[in-house]
């Protein structure tokens, strides 16, 4: 089985923000252990029981709590790297997703659920490409608790009764399921990454997407992994956006194109 760990970056109420983000790292199950251990090995300088450090990638950017506030600025953007770099050097079916929305652009629209239906689609997509290749695995989300558990445990399940706008999910096994953060290495990993796309679109600081921008699905020169979700895209130099329009009349504006 295929899981795809998600968690979320920015505030859909802040009008400070100009977009939320949703991502996260899509792992073949029996790879989940080597994550947790090489995330124990960057804590264990911070604390000899290493599973008691949580990696939260804005707390460790603020330096606003232990351990994090001991560091200099340097280093705190140092550990932030260091946690995305595992994700980028892990197992060659690991993938990347994330959706960036741009919430002026959707005033009636929750961020929130629009992400998470788009990723959806997309996970559901790659699993249905990984099909085609021969492998069988079906899918299953877990997010962290802190997100919206009930509204998308039920956006979930009416996906997979009438489908997304985009078609229908056949190959997610189940609701997803939502844990503490804390407890999950790779969930904070998946934090990590939507933090990473969060600053690229929210700031203009590339420097932590560029870690993992060859991680992210791909398939024929199309980067699926990566959504931009923007009113006017024509001009956007993001490697979804950029490769969608390079691809022209074989990239429709959709998941899984």
């Amino acid at each position: 089985m295929y899981v795809l760990y998600l968690d979320d970056a920015g505030s859909p109420g802040n009008p400070a923000e100009q977009y939320f983000t949703l991502g996260g790292v899509c792992v073949y199950e029996a790879q989940i252990d080597w994550f947790s251990r090489e995330l124990d090995k960057l804590a264990m300088p911070f604390d000899p029981n290493p599973e008691d450090i949580e990696f939260h990638a804005s707390t460790i950017f603020s330096r606003r709590e232990h351990p994090w506030k001991a560091l200099t600025i340097d280093d705190a953007r140092g550990i932030l790297k260091s946690v995305l770099r595992v994700a980028a050097c892990a197992y060659d079916t690991t993938r990347i997703f994330a959706c960036a929305i741009h919430k002026a652009s959707f005033p009636n629209a929750d961020p929130v659920e629009l992400a998470f239906e788009d990723l959806c689609q997309r996970f559901d997509q790659f699993l249905a490409r990984r099909r085609r290749q021969g492998d069988q695995q079906r899918g299953m989300i877990v997010l962290d608790r802190t997100t919206r558990e009930t509204s998308l445990q039920k956006l979930s399940r009416e996906f997979r009764k009438r489908g997304t706008r985009w078609g229908s999910l056949n190959h997610i096994a189940d609701t997803p399921f939502f844990v503490d953060s804390k407890a999950s290495r790779l969930v904070q990993v998946a934090d990590h990454i939507a933090y990473a796309v969060f600053r690229r679109f929210n700031s203009g600081d590339a420097q932590y997407l560029d870690i993992i921008c060859s991680r992210f699905d791909e398939a024929d020169g199309i980067v699926h992994g990566l959504s931009h979700r923007h009113a006017d895209k024509t001009t956007c130099m993001c490697p979804g956006c950029l490769s969608r329009r390079l691809a022209g009349g074989r990239a429709a504006d959709r998941p899984g194109s």
